[in-house]
């Protein structure tokens, strides 16, 4: 069934033209990646299809009555409306009853006349059978770390924001989901869960990630949008990376003989008299076309990072005994390491966990409650702010290049000027003196980067630096960080990226406690299960079931009730009353506990068990009863 079609469609901005005659459809149950470099058109197309812009020309159709929901890469909501007022802000009716309900269930303990609408409200949710539903709304408010429904949205930093939007998204259930860079802004945890809940939603989705892993754990096709073109590919990353190689091969080879003609041409209709005949204009216009198939040329798409860095000394940085609170909240306590030469170190940890604190205290931007923090003399540090760099108005891609260098040594002892590293860096001659504030995202990000290596660090501290950034050039920000002689301490979500990078993680595990773990994220990963098995397995074993002693096996049987069977029945009807009695309970605590998730995940698992018992008394009853009646 065709959820989405795409015909004809063009966009320019200026003489800039992102893509054109763009044609393409989405199914039901499609899942599908959207890549290309920055500045290419992605975020541009997927507002069209959110219906945020209008091509210049073609249309976009959807099907009749399909839900939609756009996730932006910056999400515009009302500034005065709060969180709950958001999440909960769509046309479903069982959403609009936990709406009524969530917002009764806080206002109720001030204003206790609004009992009885509160009463009404749950009889209704009783009614459409939505409690389940609004147990899985907030297992994504929780999930998403989205605990602050009363604050408006315009107290909310940009990442609370992309994941308030996130909530809102997925809270809707629409049919087709349409996402961009929707990992951005979450921790790890986060990121796996919600990896895990689009793998297996039932939803359509078309989604811009930079996120490796995330794409080829949920995708099945991939779209990249390059040289105003679409490319469909059916299968993960490294079937694109391959598929993609080919068709460039392809690409140029069809180059090479296009100049071999186009030469030959040229040569004939240079010998040629002038004429004006059908014959020879026809010829004239095949040369030109020609002419554009021999002029292509491969984008420098491969950014060459090769710079040369500062020699280390015996002694990089040692940080001793540090700690760091802020009011009652410890992020670091007591925390000791002395860094080696090429050391490769990786920070993970919940949101506000204290990452971005150690890296400042590192740099001297922020201070240390106490403890040392000793930096070796010939260290320069090169820091990657997940802020951003905060570019001068009216400033130019040049200027804010030269700004930090006129020119940069490589490691062949090369030098290389600064226009040219813009060229390495995906900025065209073109751009050059294009104003800062009219590059995407990524481009500013990516301009960030090259301001950061330009100044020749040999420690580099990088956080967040793959946000935004497109798989282009992350690849050769890799191959560069991978042949980096210096050292290396990075803040990322991207686990492909550290996999590939890190050999050690400092993990940020809560109340001050860093983990000092000796491997990649994969590696910690597997470690980390290991540990809750080994804690599966000391759990004391539950006790056997009365139904699988000998005397009472599993399934009905024929014969007569031994004494053990009729011991067991007298006992199983008592306890199936106690199991109604607890599940109606367990079941009042829920809908009572409001936006408590701790709480709710606590009645949840509980009522979970107590039904699993129910149903299991209940069969066995069935069973021996049908027994006792064959013996009468």
């Amino acid at each position: 069934m065709n959820y989405l079609s795409v015909e004809h469609i063009s966009k320019s901005y200026g003489v800039k033209t992102l893509f054109e005659d763009l044609s393409f459809g989405l199914d039901q149950g499609q899942k599908v990646a959207l890549i290309g470099v920055n500045g290419s058109g992605k975020s541009s197309l997927l507002k069209i299809l959110a219906g945020l812009d209008t091509p210049d020309s073609g249309q976009v159709t959807y099907r009749k009555g399909i839900r939609v929901a756009f996730l932006p890469q910056e999400p515009i909501l009302p500034p005065e409306r709060t969180v709950r007022d958001v999440v909960f802000d769509g046309d479903l009716p069982a959403l609009e009853l936990i709406r009524q309900y969530e917002s009764l269930t806080h206002q109720v303990a001030t204003n206790p006349d609004l009992q009885s609408r509160l009463d009404e409200v749950m009889s209704q949710i009783d009614a459409e059978n939505a409690w389940e539903y609004e147990v899985k709304i907030n297992q994504i408010l929780s999930k998403l770390d989205v605990n602050f429904l009363d604050r408006q949205i315009s107290q909310l930093s940009g990442g609370q924001r992309k994941r308030v939007a996130l909530a809102q998204a997925l809270i809707e259930e629409p049919d087709l989901i349409i996402m961009d860079e929707p990992t951005n802004h979450l921790d790890l945890a986060s990121i796996e869960w919600l990896e895990n809940y689009l793998s297996t939603a039932k939803q359509s989705l078309l989604l811009v990630t930079h996120d490796r892993y995330f794409l080829d754990s949920i995708t099945n096709e991939i779209f990249e949008l390059t040289d105003g073109k679409i490319y469909r590919y059916q299968g993960n990353y490294a079937y694109f990376l391959a598929k993609k190689e080919e068709r460039e091969q392809a690409k140029l080879s069809e180059t090479e003989r296009a100049k071999s003609l186009y030469k030959t041409e040229l040569e004939w209709l240079r010998r040629s008299p002038k004429a004006r005949g059908t014959k020879s204009k026809s010829r004239i216009q095949a040369a030109g076309d020609l002419k554009d198939k021999a002029s292509y040329r491969l984008e420098a798409n491969e950014v060459s990072l090769q710079v040369k860095g500062r020699r280390i000394g015996g002694k990089t940085l040692e940080i001793k005994n540090l700690r760091k609170a802020y009011d009652e909240k410890v992020l670091i306590d007591n925390f000791s390491y002395t860094f080696s030469r090429r050391d490769r170190v990786g920070i993970v940890g919940p949101n506000g966990a204290g990452k971005t604190t150690l890296l400042r205290m590192i740099t001297g931007e922020e201070p240390a409650d106490s403890g040392k923090i000793r930096t070796g003399e010939t260290i320069v540090y090169g820091h990657y702010r997940q802020s951003g760099f905060k570019f001068k108005d009216n400033q130019r891609v040049i200027e804010a290049v030269t700004e930090a260098a006129e020119e940069v040594e490589l490691s062949k002892s090369q030098t290389v000027s600064a226009a040219q590293l813009l060229e390495h860096f995906l900025f065209p001659r073109s751009m050059h003196y294009n104003l800062v504030e009219t590059l995407s995202g990524g481009e500013k990000r990516r301009l960030h980067l090259l301001r950061v290596l330009m100044t020749n660090p040999n420690f580099l501290i990088l956080d967040e630096p793959t946000n935004d950034l497109d798989l282009v050039t992350l690849r050769r920000l890799e191959e560069f960080l991978y042949s980096f002689e210096g050292s290396l301490l990075v803040v990322t979500h991207d686990r492909f990226f550290m996999d590939r990078l890190i050999d050690h993680l400092f993990v940020f595990e809560g109340e001050g406690k860093i983990r000092d773990y000796p491997g990649s994220y994969s590696q910690y990963r597997t470690w980390l299960d290991q540990q809750e098995q080994e804690v599966e397995k000391e759990k004391p074993a539950p006790q056997k079931s009365e139904t699988s002693t000998p005397d009472t096996p599993t399934g009905a049987r024929k014969g007569k009730l031994s004494y053990n069977d009729k011991r067991e029945f007298e006992g199983l009807e008592p306890r199936i009353e106690e199991l109604e009695t607890i599940i109606a309970d367990l079941e009042e605590k829920m809908a009572s506990s409001g936006a408590d998730f701790e709480a709710l995940a606590t009645f949840s698992k509980e009522l979970e068990d107590a039904k699993s018992e129910l149903e299991t008394k209940s069969d066995r009853w069935l069973e021996l009863m049908a027994i006792l009646e064959g013996e009468e």
